[in-house]
């Protein structure tokens, strides 16, 4: 066939100047010429096929219990009730790629694969927060591509599905097609296997609406008779305020016979070379033999062709199908490797391996190999890149994620110690995108500030690593940034969602002049519930204070400290729960500590019953206001017991009436709270009781409960298993862990020793039954350990903690108050 040179027609200028797109969108094809971003050389020979953030020792692929690791992972556990974001197959840790079938393809919630569903729509290449992009199906027969998904999708049937991590393969009944994925980090990779048919097609739907946002436009175009080229540009949302591209190059493994196309609802005649419109699509169609397979694939960038192109050829290009699906294997192995369990059932393993699984794979790499990234936080787009190491590469990927609300009781703790360099990653963005834009940023997407939910999470993601050893990112600037977002015009200052310059739904100024945030004050935005702001504010400010000590900020370090104290304005001492308060500094009447449905009462996602614990900085000063830690244990107790009754996880729709919610943020610490207050053989019933109920389920109808954010339930999940956690979120200058009963005979953790002293990190149990679920002696490397918590130092140096576990509690382990974790008020760290 003739190798087409001509460019696609200038059309849409308006919306490419918008973007900073330049006159030609699909830069880099060839007879067509794009301006570079920088004259940089990059030594592509010597980029890394696998993930930067890949752990260094990959020959490591330990045997857990007769199988690897990825083995134990079934990625199908709660896929009956899912986000656009949360199922993932044919893709690598934090890929930019995560390629899988799509059962549903509209709207964020019961979207992606929906297990359910008996019909595969199309094959996506983006499933994350707020992104969304390039559809790929493969068909026989007719041709259906401008009818749309109604028409093209086909049935499918679990008996013959393989799910695997880094693998997904289906029979598409319609079609006599057996599909096959996999993917490198940036490349997404096809293997379709077709029967006799001289019309049989792969249709790239890219102008089709799929998961949260429409498509406005699309452009495709033939390179030659083995490539095509283009992309889909995502409208805007509520989250993510501009329009964000989506480039991709598509390679196939034997010429195609033709190209064909759609636009309107109508298929095009002639020949043409290339395609664009609100509603288009492109196609290449093949004379196949039966039992002919057409491998494809795909490479993705946020910023241009050219990136697409590079991160195609960067990654593996030279591969077939199985090699490339094999190293996904290996890599999860490698990955989820860094953690090795023996004991426990079956079951527990595969929980515990797929709560791993979902903590290493939600918040995405958005960066090309190259380490170029599409920045919106101005009014234009910009490509920019990140910082280059000493050989010429990039020293991280950047990254988008939804927001690190609640993080510190999950991804925080667990990637700290087991993945401290995806942590590193993160920093990195973070500070990059505030030197970008001004703004730390709350749940960036596509290069956007979102301003999800409420407050400033970077803050104990931040201080956590930098005082657990993990430096190798601008800690000043970092600082900066943060000291900034915790006054008037940061990022606290806007409400959700509240995208104006002069946002105030955070009610920075009165959280400062008054000492908590008013539930009446005027403002646009969503979640502007003040009394939850207040609350996360102060928690934010002592870990900022903990920074500010470390980084010898005196006077920043006593002003936060002070601030932190800003609690005790909401507490209602007649009613012993925090209740909202008005401008005036009256109380917000009526007052209920529990709502009705989901009515909060000024309380974010939550209500006053489980936001009244939302003091993790200061529980022996929580528990002071209570009366005494027995007062405050008995408040705790009682409402654990009410939460069994529902498996501490209400009903959607009732999340505001129930004390306890494990199935959202606010209230993921609780059950750790005892430890705190004298009693921690109730944290270790509690928290073993949560684990079983509310996440143990391996089924496709429960496991998660519908909110698993990104991997924060999953990565809450591990820890419960290990029996480690951080009521503070690791974020205090001395930081701990805190100790309940690990559910596995021993683990083993990896530790990095670009960060760490140590090479592993044991957990040993004697006498672990499934009855057997309380201390009854603990000692760290050898020594009697006399309450239920340990310093971080000493997780890092390596070494061993050793559990003898019995059916009933040993409340004189642990049971003084003086043994329990340090707390603000006891001024004992």
């Amino acid at each position: 066939m003739t190798n087409r040179q001509s460019c696609i027609p200038q059309t849409n200028l308006t919306r490419r100047a918008v973007l900073g797109l330049g006159t030609s969108v699909i830069a880099g094809l060839a007879g067509c010429s794009g301006s570079k971003t920088d004259e940089e050389e990059i030594d592509y020979d010597n980029l890394p096929n696998r993930s930067e953030l890949a752990p260094d020792d990959n020959t490591h692929q330990p045997n857990i219990d007769g199988k690897k690791p990825a083995e134990w992972v079934e990625q199908r556990i709660d896929t009956s009730d899912t986000r656009w974001f949360y199922f993932s197959s044919a893709c690598r840790p934090f890929g930019l790629v995560n390629l899988s079938p799509d059962t549903v393809t509209d709207g964020t919630w019961d979207a992606g694969y929906v297990y359910d569903r008996e019909y595969v729509r199309c094959f996506s290449h983006v499933h994350a927060w707020q992104l969304a992009g390039i559809p790929v199906m493969p068909t026989t027969g007719e041709f259906k591509g401008h009818q749309g998904m109604d028409s093209y999708e086909s049935r499918f049937n679990h008996d013959d599905e393989v799910v695997k991590p880094g693998y997904h393969r289906v029979e598409l009944e319609a079609y006599d097609v057996t599909a096959e994925l996999t993917s490198t980090t940036r490349v997404g990779v096809h293997r379709y296997t077709f029967p006799e048919d001289d019309e049989s097609r792969v249709l790239f739907d890219t102008g089709a609406d799929i998961g949260q946002s429409d498509v406005s436009y699309t452009e495709v175009q033939r390179v030659n008779d083995r490539e095509i080229a283009g992309y889909s540009l995502l409208d805007s949302t509520l989250r993510r305020p501009k329009e964000t591209p989506v480039f991709f190059v598509a390679q196939f493994s034997e010429p195609f016979n033709d190209f064909e196309g759609w636009k309107d609802g109508k298929q095009l005649d002639g020949d043409f070379d290339s395609i664009a419109g609100s509603d288009a699509g492109a196609a290449v169609r093949y004379d196949t033999s039966e039992g002919d397979s057409i491998i494809v694939k795909v490479g993705i960038s946020y910023t241009s062709v050219e990136g697409a192109r590079r991160n195609l050829e960067g990654e593996f290009s030279n591969s077939g199908f199985d090699e490339i699906q094999a190293d996904a294997v290996a890599e999860w192995n490698q990955w989820l490797g860094r953690v090795e369990v023996s004991g426990g059932s079956d079951k527990q393993k595969t929980k515990f391996y797929t709560d791993l699984w979902h903590a290493l794979q939600g918040r995405r790499i958005v960066s090309d190999i190259d380490g170029r990234y599409s920045d919106f936080t101005g009014s234009q787009r910009t490509v920019r890149r990140v910082e280059l190491d000493s050989e010429g590469r990039p020293r991280y990927p950047h990254h988008q994620h939804d927001a690190w609300w609640g993080s510190q009781w999950n991804l925080n703790i667990l990637w700290s110690i087991a993945y401290p360099r995806v942590m590193s990653s993160f920093c990195n963005s973070m500070v990059r995108m505030y030197k970008d834009g001004g703004l730390l940023p709350r749940g960036p997407s596509g290069g956007n500030y979102t301003y999800v939910m409420i407050g400033d999470q970077a803050v104990p993601f931040i201080a956590a690593a930098w005082h657990k050893g993990i430096r190798d990112f601008d800690i000043e600037a970092a600082y900066e940034g943060l000291r900034k977002n915790a006054f008037p015009g940061g990022i606290r200052d806007h409400a959700g969602y509240e995208h104006t310059d002069d946002a105030r739904g955070g009610g920075m100024e009165y959280y400062i002049d008054q000492g908590y945030v008013p539930a009446d004050i005027e403002a646009g935005g969503h979640h502007r519930e003040g009394a939850s702001m207040t609350l996360e504010y102060a928690y934010q400010d002592w870990c900022l204070a903990e920074l500010a000590d470390s980084l010898d900020h005196r006077e920043d370090a006593t002003q936060f400290r002070e601030r932190a104290q800003n609690y005790r304005h909401l507490w209602d001492d007649d009613w012993k729960y925090m209740r909202p308060r008005n401008k005036d500094g009256s109380w917000l009447t009526p007052f209920h500590p529990f709502g009705e449905g989901n009515k909060t009462e000024d309380f974010t996602e939550a209500n006053s019953a489980i936001y009244t614990n939302f003091v993790p900085h200061d529980v022996a000063g929580l528990a002071e206001l209570f009366g005494s830690p027995e007062k405050y244990a008995e408040r705790l107790d009682k409402a654990f017991r009410e939460g069994k009754e529902y498996d501490f996880v209400p009903e959607n729709k009732e999340r505001a009436s129930h004390p306890i919610d494990f199935g959202n943020q606010p209230g993921l610490h609780m059950a750790h709270l005892f430890n705190y207050i004298g009693q921690p053989w109730k944290t270790q019933r509690w928290v073993r009781q949560v684990k079983e109920e509310a996440y143990g389920n391996v089924s496709p109808y429960a496991g998660y409960h519908g909110d698993e954010d990104q991997g924060q339930i999953g990565a809450l999940g591990v820890l419960m298993a290990l029996g480690l956690f951080s009521v503070r979120g690791g974020a205090a200058s001395n930081p701990i862990y805190d100790l309940t009963s690990c559910i596995f005979d021993e683990v083993t953790i990896r530790l990095d020793d670009d960060y760490y002293s140590g090479d592993t990190f044991t957990i040993r149990t004697t006498d672990n039954e499934p009855a057997n679920q309380y201390i009854q002696s603990a000692s760290l490397n050898g020594e009697v350990l006399d309450g239920p918590w340990f310093p971080h130092e000493e997780l890092a140096a390596g070494g061993e903690i050793e559990l003898e576990l019995g059916p009933e509690p040993n409340k004189n382990w642990g049971g003084n108050i003086k043994d329990a974790p340090p707390s603000e008020q006891s001024n004992s760290d």
